[in-house]
């Protein structure tokens, strides 16, 4: 009894189940981005700081939702740029499957506009494209911890962005595949180039520019591209006026 009991601990520590790590302090961290050089990148960056953890990559949104379902983590650090369905779309997913599962959102994108629809979706932290490999180990620890990350310079653009008391403004009211769609038009990309780049049909990229226009009660691409200079929504995601 006492033998089958000693396996058992040992597979239980093998498994690194999330809230209750090994005795060995194994921390499993699963790394889920569709480019591998991205993959690579984050786990040479944690190797050196987290010597005792052990990484699984998962490339596409189906397989990351698998993985989160069958396996047991104590972070997930997602891509917020995946083919298909997108990162904000598979973190909702993740909440759903696991609440209470630490999710580190990486992004392409610096500025405050995804990182607030990041963590309304439930992400533990946010580190933008721009940033430092110290930054992106300090995001990883302190949410091991239990707490939250963003970056200092994006916490005081968050800090201005959620005590401005400013109305909702248009672009608000899109989804989070709408805004990202509306961006891409508005930054000179033609319906095939969004389709292609977001793994859509351009049926579909054609139906959600239909709905942004309903939406933001627009009529053309030169509408998007008008706003978008005006809010300056590019300058974040394209460089300035979508370069």
């Amino acid at each position: 009894m006492v033998t089958r009991r000693k396996q058992a601990d040992k597979e239980d520590s093998r498994a690194g189940h999330s809230g209750a790590r090994s005795s060995f302090g194994m921390i499993r961290i699963l790394l889920a981005d569709d480019h591998e050089i991205v993959r690579k990148g984050l786990r040479q960056i944690l190797a050196h700081s987290l010597p005792r953890a052990a990484y699984s990559e998962a490339s596409d949104p189906g397989e990351i939702i698998r993985m989160v379902r069958q396996g047991e983590w104590d972070l997930v650090i997602l891509g917020a740029s995946l083919p298909g369905r997108g990162g904000i779309e598979v973190l909702k997913d993740i909440r759903k499957l696991r609440p209470d599962l630490p999710v580190l959102v990486l992004s392409m994108y610096n500025g405050e506009l995804f990182a607030i629809r990041a963590l309304r979706a439930g992400a533990s932290g946010y580190v933008p494209r721009q940033t430092t490999s110290e930054d992106i180990v300090s995001g990883v620890r302190k949410i091991l911890a239990g707490g939250q990350f963003v970056t200092a310079s994006l916490a005081e653009r968050l800090a201005r962005e959620l005590h401005s008391g400013a109305e909702t403004v248009p672009h608000e009211r899109l989804s989070d595949r709408e805004f990202l769609v509306f961006l891409m038009l508005a930054a000179g990309f033609t319906v095939k180039h969004v389709a292609e780049r977001l793994h859509l049909s351009p049926q579909t990229v054609s139906t959600h520019r239909a709905r942004i226009l309903d939406k933001m009660t627009m009529e053309t691409n030169a509408d998007f591209v008008r706003y978008a200079v005006q809010h300056r929504l590019l300058d974040d995601c394209y460089g300035p006026a979508g370069v």
